[in-house]
């Protein structure tokens, strides 16, 4: 038996993305789920062929669950993640990871406290255009990439608690958080400004953004752009990026959610329709995307528990990741640029 895993909320992610990987990758068990919901536990055993819990405390109190994985609300994961690792358990948090710096360094605090893993489902590191676009840049072919913009933008508010702030709700914290990582990932200098411009005009008086638009200056003059917004009609490209030999420009977002919703992540194939196009100033030419896998999150966890082996998403990279979501949620606040002090990602 691998390390025994247990799901806290069974939610579309819980459901349909971690219970989903987790029995796909060697070296981790699926053994229980919890959920508040009674309908939910009466099905989990058939669905995912282990325990239903109705509350974490129940959870917690079963001493052969090794590993905990929190698909709740943005809001809840910093005090259900530390009160998991309080109890000696390894901890796998939903993206975000919490709302702000003081609840992340507190999450990390009591993860080095107990001697535990402490980890974010960072599974947009392992899509297809990200890594095209980070193949791009080591290759040369951009050469000095001085600018990096990118959009995930929908139509319409989000739903069910996504649609409320107190809970962490809107683009911002939701793929917001997923773009601020890959920016950091792609430009790892030092930040030098953090400026945000949030709107709230959705109607029906719903307290969550539906514009933010985040800008990002580095040491050395990079420029990273994040524009999330809920009322785009007709979207941006997801990835524009430019360098001093030429430009990169791709639409459309990654087939791996699409394919694990029907079954089989592994079916994920691009339509070559959606590949991006490169340019040096005097030809244009197409960009076959990379196959991405978010399996190998999961089996990376595995790895670490199992063989000690490196995480894939350092406490350092995620401290960096609030530290930027936190400096953005103060510009909007003030209407004013931020210097905040974020270093370079060393690894």
């Amino acid at each position: 038996m691998g390390i025994r895993t247990v799901v806290v909320g069974y939610g579309r992610a819980g459901k349909h993305f971690h219970c989903y990987l987790i029995r796909l990758a060697p070296g981790l068990t699926l053994y229980g789920v919890v959920s508040g919901d009674a309908d939910k536990r009466a099905r989990i055993e058939a669905e995912q062929g282990c325990r239903a819990y109705a509350s974490l405390e129940e959870a917690l109190a079963d001493r052969e669950a090794q590993l905990f994985v929190f698909a709740t609300p943005h809001s809840t994961h910093a005090p259900m993640a530390i009160q998991a690792m309080n109890a000696g358990r390894h901890v796998v948090v939903e993206k975000v990871m919490c709302l702000n710096l003081a609840e992340c360094d507190a999450m990390i605090a009591a993860a080095r406290r107990n001697g535990v893993l402490l980890s974010v489902f960072q599974n947009r590191r392992f899509d297809g255009d990200f890594l095209t676009v980070r193949r791009l840049m080591d290759s040369g072919e951009l050469g000095e990439t001085r600018w990096i913009e990118m959009a995930w933008q929908s139509f319409g508010a989000s739903r069910n608690w996504r649609s409320q702030a107190a809970m962490g709700g809107g683009k911002y914290y939701d793929l917001g958080a997923h773009m601020v990582d890959q920016l950091l990932l792609l430009f790892p200098d030092a930040v030098e400004s953090v400026y945000c411009r949030m709107r709230y005009d959705f109607p029906g008086g719903l307290d969550i953004m539906n514009e933010a638009l985040l800008v990002v200056t580095f040491e050395g003059g990079r420029t990273g752009i994040v524009d999330c917004s809920a009322m785009a009609a007709i979207s941006k490209p997801r990835f524009y990026v430019r360098g001093t030999k030429g430009a990169f420009q791709k639409y459309g977002v990654d087939p791996q959610e699409a394919a694990m919703m029907k079954g089989d992540i592994d079916a994920a194939a691009e339509d070559p329709k959606s590949f991006g196009v490169f340019s040096d100033g005097k030809a244009r030419r197409e960009v076959p995307t990379l196959r991405g896998r978010w399996r190998d999150y999961y089996e990376n966890i595995a790895a670490v528990l199992n063989e000690g082996a490196k995480p894939a998403v350092s406490l350092a990279s995620l401290r960096r990741q609030i530290a930027v979501l936190d400096a953005g949620m103060r510009s909007a606040q003030i209407g004013e640029v931020v210097r905040p002090a974020i270093g370079r990602l060393e690894e």
